[in-house]
């Protein structure tokens, strides 16, 4: 039976959970049948399974939803009598705060204290516990959106790696979507601004290739914004971009931040009068509308998707709608957004390889099941792994917000990826 979920309470609380177990935990006993790899977190009839989730953040941006989508996965998983007989002690996700020094906490309490055989979903921004999951053998799933996603062993985005290194592919869902959009990507000039961090920096890198790929003219690309505080006054950027295309403005502008940043930028630039496309890969969130003014702030905006559309007559996204109301007890759940199918699409991938691995489940065996992994048409796709720890699955979609609706723009795709350098 899947076990509240809990979150820490404090900062304080989780740097005294690592403390009091800052020595490496002893693995649980292996399961009857075990051959002797590494079997922490599995017993004869259940696997436990954390997550970590930036569910509360100084900006206010929330993914705590990303835990009730984990939740929903494990939930049907275990209905349907669990992986090779186990249940899936799903014991939640802790928060980060979208803090470096939680994140490493967390993960730290989770295998030292917890004790889990996985931890997915891992949905924020800061993944500074990556080398140490990594280096504990902890299979690991969340949204490929950094680079640790990419590379890692243990490590795996529910669609693939996103951040890639010179030598992998990069995902062109979004500037042939936008083209598709624009009529075409020829004659065609793009603005892409990202926050001053290093994943803002390194999507600035990729997208900047990547749009330039797929035919346009990247007028300007610049990971400018503090990534610390959202700024109160948006005029300089925008006169920034607003002249970049040779003294006129872009004919698209690509936004790589989250929605506090978004709404702020977005509302600045239709005030400067700005008549081109605008998108981003956040906002994709029914609860969004409640407020006027962020309605009005992301009217019009087209959001990137790599996954289906919750407007899809798929029948595995009315299974994921089905599950989701389920988790929430059967009342009605909050709207769906992307977060929760972050989260239940880690928990799935996790899901999909644990059943291959076979009853012997070990981190030896989940490894090697993993290595030969692939199925097809999943809500993000046909999956491959190892092919996803260098690789974007490479499908997705763009829906626009009009008139407080989100319509879908450009279908669910998938596009041949290009060289990153």
């Amino acid at each position: 039976m899947l076990r509240p979920i809990r979150t820490l309470a404090a900062a304080a609380v989780a740097l005294a959970l690592v403390s009091a177990c800052n020595s490496a935990a002893t693995p649980d006993t292996a399961a009857p049948g075990a051959s002797g790899g590494t079997s922490r977190g599995v017993t004869a009839d259940s696997i436990k399974v954390g997550g970590i989730v930036s569910m509360t953040t100084a900006s206010g941006y929330s993914k705590k939803d990303t835990d009730l989508g984990a939740k929903a996965r494990y939930t049907r998983a275990n209905a349907e009598g669990g992986v090779n007989g186990r249940k899936i002690d799903y014991l939640g996700a802790e928060d980060d705060g979208q803090d470096p020094a939680k994140n490493m906490a967390a993960a730290r309490k989770l295998v030292q204290q917890d004790k889990v055989f996985a931890v997915s979903p891992m949905s924020s921004v800061t993944f500074s516990g990556a080398d140490f999951l990594e280096q504990e053998k902890v299979p690991t799933f969340g949204w490929g959106t950094l680079p640790s996603f990419c590379g890692p062993k243990y490590i795996y985005g529910f669609n693939g790696c996103l951040v890639p290194s010179p030598g992998g592919t990069l995902n062109q869902t979004w500037p042939e979507g936008i083209g598709r959009v624009l009529g075409g990507a020829a004659g065609k000039s793009v603005a892409v601004i990202a926050n001053d961090s290093d994943a803002g920096k390194f999507g600035i890198r990729t997208f900047q290739q990547g749009f330039a790929g797929a035919g346009f003219t990247v007028a300007y690309a610049k990971a400018s914004v503090p990534a610390t505080a959202v700024p109160s006054d948006w005029s300089a950027y925008v006169k920034e971009i607003m002249e970049s295309n040779g003294g006129k403005a872009p004919d698209a502008v690509v936004s790589v931040m989250q929605t506090p940043n978004n709404i702020g930028l977005f509302t600045a630039l239709k005030r400067a009068g700005y008549k081109g496309l605008i998108s981003d890969p956040t906002d994709y969130d029914p609860g969004l509308l409640a407020k006027e003014a962020t309605k009005q702030a992301l009217d019009g905006v087209h959001v990137l998707l790599q996954f289906e559309p919750f407007e899809s007559d798929n029948p595995k996204m009315a299974q994921f709608k089905a599950d989701i109301k389920a988790a929430a007890g059967g009342q009605d759940p909050p709207p769906l957004n992307m977060h929760m199918l972050t989260g239940y699409m880690s928990a799935d991938l996790f899901l999909s390889i644990a059943q291959k691995a076979g009853r012997d489940l070990t981190v030896e065996s989940f490894q090697t099941a993993a290595q030969g992994f692939s199925d097809t048409g999943s809500l993000v796709g046909d999956r491959a792994e190892p092919k996803g720890q260098k690789d974007s699955f490479g499908c997705g979609a763009l829906v626009q917000l009009k008139d407080g609706t989100y319509r879908v723009s450009v279908p669910f795709t998938c596009y041949e990826p290009v060289p990153f350098s």
